[in-house]
């Protein structure tokens, strides 16, 4: 029998899409509030976040972690939402403690990767929140790796959350969320299914490589590199399952996945 008080839980990849998001009530917010009803409460979510790049890998390790609003142009409204829930600055300890490249940062608060798309998952704010950033002079496969470190601690009562977007393409965006999915887009978001479905991490990866017209679908890296995280904590007899799909604003793939063990094997 599980111990309630150190739950298991899969870790997903979510994507995020625009802070508008936050807002919602749309079939992605409505996606949020379900899944956080089918797994146990966790100590403590630990996000490794699209908009935190660093020179190193580095931690929250504030008790109260800053709110940050790390966008502009928007709805006044979306400046107003409050949602800071408490950092925990033993967890940031527990992992540098596993991995010592990773160190803390006292200051650093929580961005929208983060609290965006928790708020939706446990609106109480009754779970402590922390980020995990990206460090800039890493590969797709060193980024992999330190996911695999991570993916030792699954069982800590963490759940460990990917945020960006898969396909993510803002030069092309179209302001209207519910814009008819561009043709390309849909062509990439189903590409990456195909390699997710299949388990095919080396070509999800080394997706330069493998990934036709990967320019236009993932212009910059840093909404993608979060998933390299959460499939480096894939264990050998898991599976990779699509929780959510959708393509928003036209550009971004708001596919969602989570990596389980597969009870078929």
């Amino acid at each position: 029998m599980m111990d309630s008080s150190t739950p298991s839980l899969n870790p997903v990849f979510i994507g995020h899409g625009s802070p508008m998001n936050a807002l919602a009530k749309n079939k992605y917010s409505e996606f949020l509030s379900n899944y956080a009803r089918t797994i146990l409460v966790p100590k403590a979510i630990v996000v490794v976040s699209a908009h935190w790049q660093t020179t190193g890998t580095f931690i929250t390790g504030n008790s109260n972690p800053e709110q940050l609003y790390d966008f502009y142009g928007f709805l006044d409204t979306l400046y107003k939402i409050k949602y800071a829930p408490a950092g925990s600055p033993p967890i940031a300890e527990l992992i540098c403690n596993e991995i010592p490249t990773i160190k803390v940062d006292p200051d650093r608060g929580i961005d929208h990767a983060g609290w965006a798309v928790v708020k939706h998952l446990y609106p109480d704010c009754n779970v402590p929140l922390l980020e995990i950033s990206l460090d800039i002079l890493k590969d797709a496969r060193q980024h992999f790796s330190l996911g695999r470190q991570l993916g030792k601690l699954r069982n800590a009562g963490i759940l460990f959350i990917g945020s960006g977007n898969l396909v993510h393409n803002l030069r092309e965006i179209s302001y209207d969320e519910a814009e008819k999915p561009f043709g390309w887009a849909i062509k990439a978001d189903h590409w990456l299914s195909d390699k997710l479905d299949g388990r095919q991490l080396d070509e999800l990866i080394d997706y330069e490589r493998y990934f036709p017209e990967y320019k236009r679908s993932i212009p910059t890296t840093e909404h993608y590199l979060p998933l390299l995280y959460i499939l480096g904590m894939l264990a050998t007899d898991w599976k990779i399952k699509t929780i959510y799909e959708e393509i928003q604003n036209g550009s971004v793939s708001m596919r969602s996945i989570e990596v389980e063990e597969d009870n078929d094997v």
